[in-house]
């Protein structure tokens, strides 16, 4: 599992469940899954802290917050048995999954994907690498995230519909999970709206915190 450490740079993909948290599911009016459900995210959305800032696409866009779990991957495997997936889990990362909410609106009126909802420059901020030893039980860690110093959202990894086992096999049984890959296991409820100029905090209780300032996207040459 060498090189794991700096997975944002080696891995291939961003796995992105969905709607994992009953709560976060129901304040958006969405359907309780029966099954894993996961979107991509491109590994060019990554945002290490002190790189920079979270960076608003327009002065109109609807950017929001959604802070995560994320589970690196550590070896490569297909097929994973759910009795032996966490084999497979190199370490741990926070991450926050930012999401354009009018995009994701325009996407699904036209059941087109969420590429463009979720796939800016920036819009996986992260927290680093987190050694797997320092997470004991990554089902039964709190997770939370601050605007201005205002808690936004505050959850258990318990409360996930699927457990980390669980999502590991079903996107194993898709397609092939790649050492350095990233799976975001999901957001609890308290998901809004985040403007230029706002300072984010998120972390994991006892564990790792981080900060992102906010800022409105400049076109580059």
């Amino acid at each position: 599992m060498s090189g794991i450490n700096k997975f944002w740079t080696t891995g291939r993909k961003i796995v992105a469940v969905g709607r994992n948290y009953v709560s976060h599911a129901k304040e958006l009016g969405n359907e309780i899954p029966k099954e894993p459900f996961f979107f991509l995210k491109p590994t060019s959305s990554y945002l290490l802290p002190n790189s920079g800032a979270i960076e608003i696409p327009s002065s109109e866009s609807d950017i929001h917050h959604e802070v995560e779990l994320g589970v690196v991957i550590g070896k490569t495997g297909r097929d994973i048995d759910a009795a032996s997936a966490m084999d497979y889990v190199g370490g741990y990362t926070l991450a926050l999954d930012m999401t354009s909410r009018d995009q994701q609106a325009k996407a699904k009126a036209k059941s087109l994907p969420w590429t463009v909802a979720k796939g800016y420059d920036t819009f996986c901020p992260i927290s680093g690498f987190i050694e797997k030893d320092k997470i004991k039980d990554p089902m039964n860690v709190e997770l939370w995230l601050t605007v201005d110093g205002e808690t936004k959202q505050k959850g258990l990894t318990s409360d996930m519909i699927f457990d980390i086992p669980t999502l590991i096999q079903h996107i194993s049984s898709i397609m092939t999970l790649e050492a350095g890959d990233l799976v975001l296991t999901g957001t609890p409820a308290g998901v809004g709206r985040v403007l230029p100029g706002q300072v984010v905090k998120a972390g994991i209780t006892g564990i790792v915190d981080v900060s992102f300032d906010v800022a409105l996207r400049q076109k580059k040459n």
